[in-house]
């Protein structure tokens, strides 16, 4: 059989890559359309019947004054924290790089966060500033830790934030080590014997030609912080007041609890256009400055 026949391309293909593309046509492909299909019924996840309603429930989620405030919330969570957690791993990346004794033990332990899961996580993170952090404020007179900072609407953003960089700084941290290590040592000595210290190699040589590292680590960080939903249940669960309640969050209440699903899915339609918007925008950005460099 000759190769560049194409039955013999497509036998190929069903070979390797077959399976591959069933199982993303039925967990990606196959949701995605019927949730499309979903937006325009009254569907409340129950009954039979799926009445038509057109743009109805675009209008509610455009009317929805919570499903914005919670997206509002998102978006200024996701802002910090995809700083914070690139800044956290960029250092951390740099500090096991360095050649400090112990240093792959160094590595493995700050990507262990990431191995668990959100809901454990966030249950952890609960006893920690319900319990550990009011213990030591209480026995050190530390005024600050007295109170659990679930408690305040500020508090429990707060604390979403600090586990978010706890969770996904190691795992960014591998990608920024394989950033360092793939810039060639003798563009670091020349500029060295340029004339340039330690640190100014690092921000004028290395830091540009990561550029890579970058756009993946934000972008990863983006998409991630755009679709918190685990954590926020387990660790918060909105609370104080609804005051921590993320976008998905949000759209899971309003499908399920409420069970207006095809709301609910005009609402997670809108928050994925809004993640990738961001998301692409960020990538075209920096894949543009990467090519000019």
């Amino acid at each position: 059989m000759k190769r560049n026949t194409m039955s013999y391309k497509v036998r190929q293909y069903l070979m390797f890559a077959g399976p591959a593309t069933l199982l993303f046509c039925g967990v990606v492909v196959i949701p995605l359309i019927y949730g499309l299909y979903l937006t325009f019924t009254s569907w409340d996840g129950i009954s039979t019947t799926k009445p038509f309603v057109g743009f109805a429930n675009y209008a509610a989620a455009f009317g929805d004054g919570d499903f914005w405030v919670a997206l509002g919330r998102t978006l200024i969570y996701s802002a910090i924290a995809v700083i914070l957690v690139n800044v956290v791993a960029f250092l951390l990346a740099y500090m096991v790089t360095r050649g400090i004794k112990g240093q792959n033990f160094f590595r493995a332990g700050f990507f262990i966060p990431n191995l668990i899961g959100g809901i454990v996580l966030g249950y952890i993170w609960q006893f920690v500033f319900n319990k550990a952090f009011t213990a030591i404020g209480a026995n050190l007179n530390i005024g600050f830790l007295k109170n659990s900072w679930l408690s305040t609407p500020h508090g429990a953003m707060a604390c979403m934030i600090i586990v978010a960089v706890w969770q996904y700084a190691g795992y960014m941290m591998l990608i920024y080590v394989a950033g360092f290590m793939s810039v060639s040592k003798s563009l670091i000595e020349a500029a060295q014997i340029d004339g340039c210290t330690q640190s100014q190699a690092t921000w004028k040589v290395i830091v540009p030609l990561m550029r890579a590292s970058f756009v993946q680590c934000l972008f990863l960080t983006i998409t991630r912080c755009f679709m918190v939903y685990d954590v926020n249940l387990s660790l918060t669960n909105g609370e104080p007041y609804n005051s921590s309640v993320m976008a998905a969050m949000h759209v899971y209440r309003t499908a399920f609890t409420n069970r207006a699903f095809g709301t609910g899915q005009a609402e997670a339609l809108i928050l994925f256009i809004v993640c990738a918007i961001v998301g692409v925008t960020q990538v075209y950005i920096g894949r543009k400055g990467e090519v000019a460099a």
